[in-house]
């Protein structure tokens, strides 16, 4: 495989519309995410938030407790395919579990390690790639049974592929974003990847 940091790269439109926040973008750095691990080199996460910038209200509860999914602006809003391509993978089966802001989410962080050990499939949680002409799109931590494709089909720019969850190593209901150049994410290298010909920053917020 290619050196990570040479990869070629794959421009994509975003999988979503409305307003989402950028976090880990490798505009950034890289490795986005602070590791190479699954070819990770180049992910990025968006965050759904409402008009007022934010994913959910954040209370005195939200310090101290985890909080229900459903609670969250963007928990069950669509994700559509950012390229043209034929449908790889589709794991629809993981639960959505708690959100976790505050000290909890230290605690969740704790529990990283156990869950990067038990592999891709429980990081991804509920997830979907995409073969393109130009890598594989993978798009991670979907809502549970919300799949709206399967396995060999064909897929279309902008067309439904599930739900934004709260599935395998998440926070908080968002998106995870990376392209590939082969089908074992084992041993796949990372692409590099862009929107529409750029590559938001962190903190930044795009709506479509």
């Amino acid at each position: 495989m290619t050196d990570p940091m040479d990869a070629a790269g794959l421009d994509l439109e975003f999988p979503f519309t409305g307003r989402w926040l950028v976090q880990n973008s490798p505009a950034d750095r890289v490795p986005s995410h602070g590791t190479t691990m699954f070819a990770t080199s180049f992910s990025i996460d968006f965050v759904p938030v409402d008009d007022s910038g934010h994913s959910a209200a954040f209370t005195l509860g939200s310090l101290f407790r985890s909080e229900p999914p459903e609670n969250f602006t963007g928990f069950g809003r669509p994700v559509i395919a950012p390229t043209d391509g034929t449908v790889m993978t589709v794991n629809d089966s993981e639960p959505d579990h708690p959100a976790y802001r505050g000290l909890p989410s230290l605690g969740y962080a704790l529990t990283q390690r156990r869950r990067a050990a038990a592999g891709w499939r429980a990081l991804a949680g509920n997830h979907v790639m995409i073969r393109s002409p130009g890598g594989i799109v993978a798009l991670c931590h979907l809502q549970r049974a919300s799949a709206q494709i399967r396995p060999g089909q064909v897929v279309r720019i902008g067309q439904e592929i599930g739900l934004c969850g709260n599935s395998g190593n998440s926070t908080e209901p968002h998106l995870h974003v990376q392209a590939i150049d082969g089908p074992d994410i084992e041993r796949a290298s990372a692409r590099r990847i862009s929107f529409r010909g750029s590559l938001p920053s962190n903190g930044s917020i795009i709506t479509v």
